[in-house]
């Protein structure tokens, strides 16, 4: 199979990249000769929108994974570019596809190596959030809990997003 071509220009950065048109056609005969095939749903959590993505083999075996990316706007286009972005970028990361220079895979200088000094927790950890989830009496105090965790690092876990809908569900019987 080879690398999807970079056709498409991207005209904020001045870039081609490969569409996920060309991702699919690139990857297509390679899929059906293996008795392979992909599906990918649209998933939304929070201010983020991405896919799960399965592959799936004619025995019946089959991975899967989801990547979700926070969205630039809160509206039907945001959640519709993360969604195609996410698509594009899950649809060659299962596969392998690279993506191509159309002058033959030009050389490029590798980026020199940058440090940045890592950024210090703020704010409770994941398990005290978790605890403050299942501690919730009533859905106004679990809202109150999750807007606090909303501002600290583990906001986009996908494991205090999952407690999070888990005990709303609780409450709301």
């Amino acid at each position: 199979m080879s690398g999807a071509k970079k056709k498409k220009d991207n005209p904020f950065f001045k870039s081609k990249y490969a569409n996920l048109e060309e991702v699919i056609h690139c990857a297509k005969d390679a899929l059906s000769d293996n008795g392979l095939s992909v599906a990918q749903f649209p998933v939304t959590a929070d201010s983020s929108a991405g896919v799960t993505t399965l592959l799936m083999h004619e025995s019946g075996q089959w991975i899967e994974d989801t990547l979700l990316l926070k969205c630039s706007k809160q509206d039907p286009q945001g959640m519709g570019s993360a969604i195609t972005y996410a698509r594009r970028y899950a649809y060659q990361s299962v596969l392998g596809i690279p993506s191509e220079d159309d002058d033959g895979q030009r050389v490029s200088a590798p980026a020199k190596p940058t440090y940045k000094q890592p950024a210090k927790p703020q704010g409770p950890s994941l398990d005290k959030i978790l605890e403050a989830f299942k501690a919730a009496p009533d859905l106004a105090a679990l809202e109150a809990k999750k807007k606090k965790a909303d501002s600290t690092e583990h906001a986009k876990d996908l494991g205090m997003i999952k407690a999070y809908e888990e005990r709303k569900a609780e409450l709301s019987k």
